[in-house]
């Protein structure tokens, strides 16, 4: 028996599951002591409306530059509850291993998770860990749901932008998408394009102290990109959205490697940016907020929401011409996240 690759005597239930789990699964995600695992979290009470996300992880290869599988879902479900202006609190973890995987690098990828859950203040209380035969699977899928609590009576959500509002983004685009695609092609672009994934939530906070209810909408531009993100706003809300190419930042290196790979960065994955739609005269003190933040230092106003026509996102480019923007069709990268 090869002790450094996963059985499917793993996923048994039985002695070999719980060495596994008591080895190395608990202690590296939660620690929580053998007397303490029972079949569902006990959850202290809050004071706050809930709010409850899930996920699901892919991402081909499972090691990037900038991260890995196990910190993209972290930060992937903090995300998703940060942009309903929730303090996440809570995550459960579920794992699909393939056979053969390796223990050395399972254990690499629990503890980034621990590490991410850590920096972003949540706990991970609960999981379910899963083994299927070789060729049934890709290495490792995960699989986390978030609970966080909303403390404020703010209106955070795609349907409440109005028209006026402008639009920031918090950094440069695509990076995550370019990252993952430097790492599964190889290729060798002579420069560090990384990927951007991280926890918002502490940039949220900020976000939420400075601009209260003139706050109107925040969103993370995942897979599609900040088109497709800013396309669903619109025609959740009924708005347009006016972009100007000129103010987008894209880092040098993710625009050279656009350039060669026929891509645009307004359709490539971010995991660590987010969208804020705000009210125009809170934009310039909120813009100044966010570059105070490490995650939001290269922050910029983008665009502007108008009245009409419902739905339409446009873009002022950079030659002086207007053209439509729609959401990704297909996949333009496939398993980013």
């Amino acid at each position: 028996m090869n002790n450094d690759l996963i059985l499917l005597g793993h996923g048994s239930g039985g002695r070999l599951s719980h060495q596994l789990l008591d080895e190395l699964i608990i202690p590296a995600l939660s620690g929580i002591a053998q007397a303490a695992q029972n079949d569902s979290a006990l959850l202290d009470q809050v004071a706050g409306q809930l709010a409850y996300t899930t996920d699901s992880f892919v991402v081909d290869p499972i090691f990037f530059p900038g991260g890995t599988i196990g910190s993209l879902a972290v930060h992937g479900t903090v995300n998703d509850l940060a942009m309903m202006g929730a303090r996440p609190l809570y995550l459960s973890v579920g794992l699909i291993i393939e056979e053969s995987f390796g223990k050395a690098d399972l254990g690499t990828i629990l503890a980034d998770m621990r590490r991410a859950a850590d920096a972003a203040g949540v706990r991970i209380v609960t999981g379910d860990t899963k083994v299927v035969p070789r060729g049934k699977a890709d290495k490792i899928f995960i699989t986390t749901s978030g609970i966080g609590v909303i403390e404020h009576n703010l209106q955070i959500h795609g349907a409440n932008a109005r028209p006026g509002d402008k639009v920031i983004l918090s950094g440069t685009a695509g990076d995550h998408g370019i990252a993952v695609m430097i790492g599964r092609e190889g290729i060798n672009v002579g420069s560090d394009v990384r990927s951007d994934s991280a926890a918002l939530n502490g940039l949220v906070a900020e976000i939420i102290a400075c601009a209260g209810d003139r706050l109107h909408v925040l969103r993370d531009p995942t897979r599609g990109g900040i088109a497709t993100t800013v396309k669903e706003i619109a025609q959740q809300s009924g708005v347009a959205v006016t972009l100007r190419e000129e103010a987008l930042p894209v880092n040098p290196a993710v625009r050279g490697v656009c350039s060669i790979l026929g891509l645009d960065p307004l359709f490539v994955a971010n995991e660590g940016k987010l969208l804020a739609f705000v009210a125009p005269d809170a934009a310039e003190q909120l813009l100044a907020t966010m570059r105070r933040h490490p995650l939001g230092e290269h922050a910029a106003i983008i665009g502007q929401v108008e009245a009409a026509p419902s739905g339409r996102v446009s873009m002022e480019t950079t030659v002086g011409g207007t053209r439509a923007v729609e959401m990704l069709a297909g996949e333009q990268l496939p398993r980013i996240c």
